[in-house]
């Protein structure tokens, strides 16, 4: 007989991603993207964060709240093996789950307060969409975190390649300034499905109340469009 837990989301996180589209595929690919943790009441207090800051790093344990589904496999084809390989479900970090969780490890860079008194976290590097619920959180402990031996299997292929990007500079200009390295590692990381190449094709994703438009050819990204996104 199975056995039910509840489980309740203790904060939400603010990103600039409003979609699933060109978020980051691992936490930490992209440091210059920035967050911040919204506590639900019960949970916001100075008490509950007391000594977070002095961790520089903190574990997210969070919901994949725009994939919830009734059935699932227990078999997936991760994007990196091109789409066509499958893999048992729990080698990969496919968002399509028995339990739809996420773990993410962050910056903390910083702590402060509301005006009521309750915390608010300031993160980097998260791959969370806007609005994300999060189960929990913990402090990163390098010593028994950090494993620089691991083997990471096929998730390690590639795991530093890098697309040029061009961003015609009458687009960039339309990018606040404050948000432009971030848009650039994003776009570096080649938003594009692995086992799609048409070059003529052109893909779009919303950032920072931008809808941004590229296309890929010849390995360069190009920016085509940069636009107010739609409400």
């Amino acid at each position: 007989m199975k056995e039910q837990y509840e489980i309740q989301a203790i904060a939400h996180i603010v990103t600039d991603f409003s979609s699933k589209f060109g978020i980051p595929r691992q936490s930490g690919l992209v440091e210059e993207l920035e967050g911040k943790i919204l506590f639900e009441p019960e949970y916001g207090t100075k008490e509950a964060v007391k000594g977070l800051e002095e961790f520089s790093h903190i574990w997210l344990i969070w919901g994949f709240s725009e994939n919830r589904r009734e059935n699932y496999s227990l078999t997936v084809r991760p994007p990196k093996l091109g789409g066509n390989t499958r893999k048992g479900v729990f080698s990969t970090r496919s968002p399509f789950r028995p339990n739809g969780m996420g773990l993410s490890c962050v910056r903390l860079e910083k702590i402060e307060f509301d005006e009521k008194e309750r915390p608010i976290l300031y993160v980097k590097g998260a791959d969370l969409m806007n609005g994300t619920p999060i189960f929990d959180i913990k402090p990163y402990i390098p010593y028994s975190d950090c494993h620089p031996e691991a083997e990471g299997s096929f998730a390690s292929v590639h795991q530093n390649d890098r697309i040029k990007v061009d961003i015609p500079e009458e687009l960039e200009r339309f990018v606040p300034e404050e948000k432009r390295p971030a848009l650039y590692a994003v776009l570096e990381q080649d938003p594009r499905p692995a086992y799609q190449q048409d070059p003529e094709r052109i893909y779009g994703f919303p950032f920072a109340g931008m809808e941004i438009r590229f296309r890929v050819k010849d390995d360069c990204l190009t920016v085509c469009e940069v636009k107010q996104e739609s409400c």
